[in-house]
């Protein structure tokens, strides 16, 4: 396997919690090549190993332009990530640096898979108990078309089956109602494409609510949508796990039964935490590029790595082309 490029300025406090998972990963025997300076300090393990370096001199940041920073910062970390990938020096890349870089970088190096209308970026929203349901679009597409709805339900129908082993994903649309009358013009639209996809297991609207429950394995959205209800999400399960954490240290008294709980309460933690799932992935390029949170963790960078080499050992990309070509014929 061609190593995993990691982009090793992408984050909040890079390139710390970057090169602590990539040796992590590294040790469990992915092949890792980092991608940043020629005096990038920490390559180095404490076995003695040093970790691969593709030399970048500059970085494009949070507040960068993204589509102007990947043009104009050619040897930006971005930017050599996605080349190395496209060049066939590595098979996938990873960034936790500026989330819209990333995807210009992916878009206009590695290029789009033949036939896909706009690539997607879909999420892993967790479900308690049971597989997480693909969110997507989850930011790349502030605004879309109906068709291209279609297409974000046939990548994530194949990522779906892929990542979580689902035979035949649910794919929902997401609207204000479940009937098919439901929703704006460009909802009513889509609906219509949907339901007569041959290729999808196509289930109707969902709601918001359906998001997180165990109704739907696929959720497809415009990207401005997507982002907002992945963001509320977010904020709402770190906003209800601090407040219990407060409620269980309250009183005296209530340590000692909270002790006893979190057994039974770690595992739901786990399963709530964005950091499990390592980050989302970008649809529709023409190689794997997973997106990760600005403040990942080493944890989240090592399940990052994982997801990268899962989709490139499944050969993701190739299914999703023939897919899609499959959907054309």
């Amino acid at each position: 396997m061609l190593p995993i490029a990691v982009d090793a300025l992408g984050g909040d406090d890079a390139p710390g919690p970057v090169l602590a998972g990539a040796h992590l990963a590294a040790a469990d025997g992915i092949p890792i090549v980092l991608v940043g300076p020629a005096d990038l300090a920490g390559r180095e393990s404490p076995d003695g190993s040093t970790l691969a370096l593709i030399e970048a001199s500059e970085v494009i940041g949070m507040h960068d332009d993204p589509a102007q920073g990947v043009r104009r910062k050619k040897d930006s970390t971005l930017v050599r990530a996605a080349e190395a990938v496209r060049d066939g020096k590595a098979s996938a890349m990873i960034s936790a640096g500026n989330t819209g870089a990333t995807m210009a970088a992916a878009l206009l190096r590695m290029g789009r898979i033949r036939g896909v209308k706009r690539p997607a970026i879909a999420t892993p929203i967790p479900v308690p108990g049971s597989t997480p349901t693909v969110l997507l679009d989850a930011g790349a597409n502030a605004e879309v078309q109906a068709e291209w709805l279609v297409q974000f339900g046939l990548m994530g129908s194949v990522y779906a089956q892929h990542k979580f082993g689902i035979e035949r994903p649910r794919v929902g649309l997401l609207s204000i109602g479940e009937e098919p009358t439901k929703g704006d013009t460009l909802r009513k639209e889509a609906h219509g494409l949907l339901a007569a996809a041959p290729n999808l297991n196509f289930i109707g609207n969902v709601e918001g609510r359906d998001v997180m429950s165990t109704d739907v394995d696929v959720c497809v959205t415009d990207g401005f949508t997507g982002n907002v209800v992945l963001k509320t999400l977010e904020g709402g399960m770190k906003t209800v796990i601090t407040a219990l954490l407060e409620a269980f240290g309250a009183k005296e008294e209530y340590r000692t039964h909270a002790d006893a709980l979190m057994p039974a309460l770690e595992p739901l933690y786990k399963s709530l935490s964005p950091d499990t799932y390592g980050g989302a992935i970008l649809l529709g390029v023409d190689g794997v590029c997973i997106i990760t949170h600005g403040s990942s963790s080493p944890t989240a960078m090592v399940n990052a790595i994982d997801l990268a080499r899962d989709m490139v050992d499944h050969q993701l990309v190739e299914e999703i082309r023939v897919a899609i070509a499959a959907a054309a014929a």
